[in-house]
């Protein structure tokens, strides 16, 4: 028998509305994860493996290099960036899964990974700093697990990138101790 799964309204009365910054923060990082759709159609023609330590690395550390001019700590936004790697290849290897169950994949345009998507997911790198800046103060507020479940429910597109979703933003909120 599946699993039935239902939406829970979080909201409840005398809740504060989310803080505006919380909206732009995932888009960026929705759009990073519609991003993986593309990197996944290159790794399926290359046949190349998901995992791609070194670049990994290489993406965390250029953010946390970048953490102090948006008045960030390195660590948090190493582990950040980690987050959304991890969402983005959780995307891949759902969509290579299920494109081998079927024999194939989607016949759509295949841009080159290294001159095409790499400098995108640069570009919006920058944008996810900026808006998880933006976001940062907000991050303990007693509200913020019920804000963010209110806004990734608008953000829902399958239950690939909603998974996903999820592990892009589980470490967004910080409970208080």
């Amino acid at each position: 028998m599946p699993r039935q799964y239902r939406r829970v309204h979080l909201e409840s009365p005398g809740s504060a509305a989310a803080p505006a910054a919380l909206a732009p923060l995932l888009g960026s990082i929705s759009e990073r994860l519609t991003i993986a759709d593309q990197v996944a159609l290159t790794k399926w023609d290359s046949g190349k493996p998901i995992q791609d330590s070194p670049r990994e690395q290489q993406v965390i550390a250029a953010a946390a290099k970048l953490a102090p001019s948006y008045k960030l700590d390195g660590d948090e936004v190493s582990q950040f960036l980690a987050a959304q790697i991890e969402a983005n290849k959780l995307v891949q290897y759902a969509l290579l899964a299920s494109w081998h169950a079927v024999g194939k994949a989607p016949d759509s345009p295949r841009p080159d990974l290294t001159k095409q998507i790499r400098p995108k997911l640069d570009q919006l790198q920058i944008q996810l700093l900026q808006h998880y800046a933006a976001f940062a103060p907000y991050r303990r507020d007693p509200h913020c697990p019920n804000w963010l479940g209110q806004q990734r429910a608008r953000q829902v597109s399958d239950s690939i990138h909603d998974l996903a979703l999820v592990r892009a933003t589980g470490e967004l909120c910080i409970k208080s101790q």
